[in-house]
């Protein structure tokens, strides 16, 4: 057959089918319509495939054909606003967007493009532009600030909790539990009433006026007379760095003190001036000198007084057995700790009970600790998703935790392998600057309707911020959460303050436990949540289930739940107490 004739012979045959189509469509319901709107789209490609100079009826075909599509998105769309409350317009969404229209059809375009473009008009108008934006009252104050800037180990919060225990009313914020728990320690012991406000707990204290916090739990609607937040370089953190970011923009506070590592300067210079308020520069240096040695360290060099410092839980606790079993008792730090238990671990190694302590880098944002060496056994570590070499930043951190005023005039620094050129070069080299501080979401995004709350926040996500010195937070772990809560319909208020639960998504057992009291709240009803089981005693299972009872508390108190309160001190004293003596 000639080209023509195959031409002129598949045209007739779109031609013949179009009235059949038709019919079939009048006479359609609403669950075959998705079937008759994929084959229209088709016959409509097929028909723009064809040369149409010489074609008769072309012309009256094709428009037949389009026609008949867009009766066919018209019902869809209208099924569509009837199921979702909704009231889209067919024109609306098709304008500027014919192409994708015929390509994927109207509910795909209205998902994927109109949506999407009407949600980002939306965070253009309700967003402000400059994140300090969001925070009014914090703008009508003047507020002036201390940066505490330098090295590890070098008095910088000592300073500014002085002006904290001087105010009339203060908060402390800490980037960690057990730094929130031994400041409202320090503060109440030394005659400055202080509550404890963290994740995991609140401890009111009578005729208080100041408080320690977690830097996530900062109210940023009260007003205080002087606050200190501390480790201010996690800024850049991409998961909680909006926590230190919203509490600089938006604490209403005239006089706030920041202390941290130099590398967050120009950072903040940027922040603060963009507020229109003012600051005042004091940079930091040790007083104890830090002095590398070249000779690598064995096991049989380690003396009272060493901090041996690994990357991984698993290598502590091989480290920890090995000392114990020739006769030298050792406190360890890692992570998953409770707090409870590092303050056990290091009030041993402090009181020289323990002779060494073996730790993950969590040893370098803690409570300053009387270590004459800092031992690497390790230079690179696992960050998440790679292993590396350790930053300067990291080794700074770490090995400045050596040397204590009046103990170890010398802080000392070493290396179980042939690392210590690396280490050394780390220490001498300028940091790299931070060049942004991480926001998060804001709740001006559940009154953004049209898309559920997951889809709007990995929207949220991918918006590029107009200033060139913020970027956005990484969500992905509220996404997995907001994923997960999607069979149970909840509202996005509900959601919302679900996806901010502080708890590991990554851990199966944690993540499993969330969704067993997701069930019992929504599904079950039970108004309670069921306390958590212990499975086995090992230590890895009392960790997790330490983390398990904090989950138990703090998904309680984000839905104002009936809880057994003193069940959860009680427990957790009870791990912590097993832990240590597994330990």
């Amino acid at each position: 057959m000639k080209k023509d004739q195959r031409v002129q012979h598949e045209f007739n045959y779109l031609k013949k089918q179009y009235p059949k189509i038709k019919q079939q469509v009048a006479e359609s319901k609403n669950k075959k319509l998705w079937h008759h709107e994929a084959v229209i789209r088709n016959k409509i490609k097929d028909l723009k495939a064809l040369p149409a100079n010489h074609l008769g009826g072309y012309r009256e075909t094709y428009d037949g054909y389009v026609s008949l599509l867009e009766e066919v998105s018209v019902r869809l769309l209208e099924s569509y606003n009837k199921s979702n409350n909704t009231n889209y317009r067919f024109d609306e969404i098709v304008e500027g967007n014919f192409k994708a229209y015929l390509n994927s059809g109207i509910i795909s375009v209205l998902v994927t493009s109109h949506i999407p473009k009407i949600v980002a008009e939306e965070f253009s108008r309700l967003l402000p532009e400059n994140p300090k934006d969001e925070y009014p009252t914090a703008r009508k104050m003047k507020r002036k600030f201390f940066l505490h800037l330098g090295e590890t180990n070098t008095g910088k919060t000592y300073n500014a909790l002085q002006r904290l225990k001087q105010s009339g009313n203060g908060v402390y914020l800490a980037p960690l539990r057990i730094l929130a728990l031994e400041n409202y320690e320090r503060l109440n012991r030394e005659g400055v009433p202080c509550n404890l406000l963290t994740g995991e707990e609140e401890i009111k204290v009578e005729g208080a006026r100041h408080s320690s916090c977690t830097v996530e739990k900062a109210d940023i609607l009260n007003f205080y007379e002087v606050a200190v937040i501390d480790e201010i370089q996690l800024i850049s953190d991409s998961q909680r760095g909006d926590a230190w970011t919203r509490a600089i923009l938006g604490l209403c506070c005239p006089e706030i003190h920041l202390c941290g590592a130099l590398n967050a300067k120009e950072q903040l210079i940027k922040m603060i001036k963009d507020c229109g308020d003012d600051l005042e520069i004091k940079e930091y240096s040790r007083l104890v000198p830090l002095q590398t040695q070249r000779a690598r360290v064995k096991f049989s060099d380690v003396r009272r007084g060493d901090a041996l410092v690994a990357f991984s839980k698993r290598k502590v606790l091989s480290l920890s057995r090995y000392f114990s079993e020739r006769g030298i008792k050792n406190s360890v730090i890692y992570g998953d700790l409770p707090p409870e238990v590092r303050r056990f671990q290091y009030d041993s190694f402090i009181s020289g009970e323990n002779h060494i302590l073996i730790s993950t880098d969590a040893i370098g944002m803690g409570v300053n600790l009387p270590i004459r060496r800092i031992v690497f056994t390790e230079i690179k570590k696992f960050d998440g998703e790679e292993f590396r070499f350790l930053s300067s930043q990291e080794v700074k951190q770490i090995a400045g935790r050596a040397g204590r005023i009046g103990i170890y005039d010398v802080g000392y620094v070493a290396c179980m392998n042939d690392d210590i050129s690396f280490i050394e070069n780390q220490l001498q080299i300028q940091d790299e600057q931070i060049e942004k501080s991480v926001v998060g979401p804001s709740e001006v995004i559940l009154d953004i309707g049209w898309l559920p709350l997951k889809e709007k926040l990995a929207l949220w996500s991918t918006r590029e911020e107009s200033l060139k010195y913020y970027r956005k937070k990484d969500v992905r772990d509220q996404i997995l959460i907001l994923d997960k809560l999607r069979p149970y319909k909840l509202s996005e208020a509900v959601e919302w303050r679900l996806m901010m639960l502080p708890f590991d998504v990554n851990s199966e057992e944690l993540l499993g436990q969330f969704i067993i009291y997701v069930e019992e709240i929504f599904i079950m009803k039970t108004g309670k949540l069921s306390k958590p089981l212990l499975n086995s005693h090992t230590l890895s299972e009392y960790e997790e289930y330490y983390q398990k009872v904090n989950l138990y508390y703090s998904f309680s108190k984000s839905l104002n739940l009936d809880f057994d309160e003193q069940w959860v001190y009680e427990t957790r004293k009870r791990v912590s107490d097993e832990i240590n003596r597994l330990l």
